[in-house]
């Protein structure tokens, strides 16, 4: 047998959600309809964005980045799970382990911060309309989704590395349906407060970072709505951002819940049903609350299925 930081354990088991096989058939069901839309709708919501012009807009174009990260947020963790509630093997080796780890790890940590470059972008909008293309350039948005990307980078790396140095020698079980952090820490032989410690002050400074700047964002929107005369004219400058603002909710809400906490208030229940709905169930509903609850999407989405109907009509 090989060795892995001087540990005998090769490979890992994902314990999973449950043993019923009935609920393990339906949870299967379930879950490889929920990666059915999530799929659809956020390779949808990019086609529209990319295919019609007049969605061309900061707004949009970082619309684009939250359908690609939750795409591939979704696709990290929903096939290892269908694949382990539809077979008796539920092992995972050591590299795919922390491969999922790092991949998760980094999406989510990017997700969080492109919430608050949406948010940003809609202070912009709202606060300082008339220089809104002068401020929001194709230049700063680009170094926005730069900057995402970088510090969800520099997230997953430390978190990785901090934790994949470790020998695990406790048990080769991971009390979860998916290679998280804290499950993968109960199993180390070694004491592992500092690196607990360490992962939790790294992802809840990138958290705390996002919320400040999310918070400022939307105080400053609530007093430049507060002053518009117009009824019509407040309703029109909320719902430019109660799509984002629905969607920062459910994710920052599960998050918080499932990691800032009393270490002693874990429970497994609760914290799994917590990442089946932000691993799972949100990257599904982030393009339904976008598309739903905007008229230029669903009106996009009319133009690009008559423009290819009158396509297909001509050929």
């Amino acid at each position: 047998m090989r060795t892995w930081n001087n540990t005998e354990v090769t490979d890992f088991i994902l314990m999973g959600l449950t043993d019923s096989a009935e609920m393990q058939l339906a949870l299967s069901l379930g879950f490889l309809l929920i990666y059915v839309m999530t799929v659809l709708g956020n390779v949808g919501m990019i086609m529209i964005i990319c295919l019609d012009l007049q969605l061309h807009t900061p707004m949009y174009f970082f619309l684009i980045q939250l359908s690609f990260i939750d795409l591939n947020f979704s696709s990290v963790i929903t096939p290892k799970t269908l694949l382990n509630l539809l077979t008796s093997t539920k092992s995972i080796t050591f590299l795919g382990c922390f491969i999922q780890m790092y991949f998760f790890a980094f999406f989510a940590s990017s997700e969080i911060c492109l919430l608050s470059a949406m948010a940003y972008d809609r202070y912009v909008a709202i606060c300082n309309p008339l220089q809104y293309p002068v401020i929001m350039s194709s230049r700063c948005c680009w170094a926005l989704i730069v900057g995402t990307y970088m510090i969800g980078f520099v997230d997953c790396s430390f978190t990785v590395l901090s934790i994949v140095r470790l020998p695990f020698c406790k048990s080769n079980v991971i009390l979860h349906f998916f290679c998280d952090v804290f499950p993968i820490l109960a199993l180390s032989c070694n004491d592992t407060y500092a690196t607990e410690f360490a992962v939790y002050i790294c992802g809840s400074s990138t958290l705390l970072l996002s919320l400040t700047t999310m918070s400022w964002s939307y105080v400053s929107i609530l007093s430049t709505i507060l002053k518009i005369k117009s009824t019509s004219g407040k309703q029109k400058a909320f719902s430019t951002c109660a799509s984002h603002l629905l969607g920062v909710t459910i994710f920052y809400g599960t998050i918080i819940f499932t990691y800032l906490k009393p270490k002693k208030s874990y429970s497994l229940g609760k914290d799994q049903v917590a990442s089946v709905f932000y691993t799972i169930v949100i990257p599904m509903l982030n393009p339904l609350i976008y598309s739903l609850r905007n008229k230029e999407v669903k009106n996009a989405f009319f133009r690009v299925v008559q423009k290819r109907a009158a396509f297909w009509q001509l050929t």
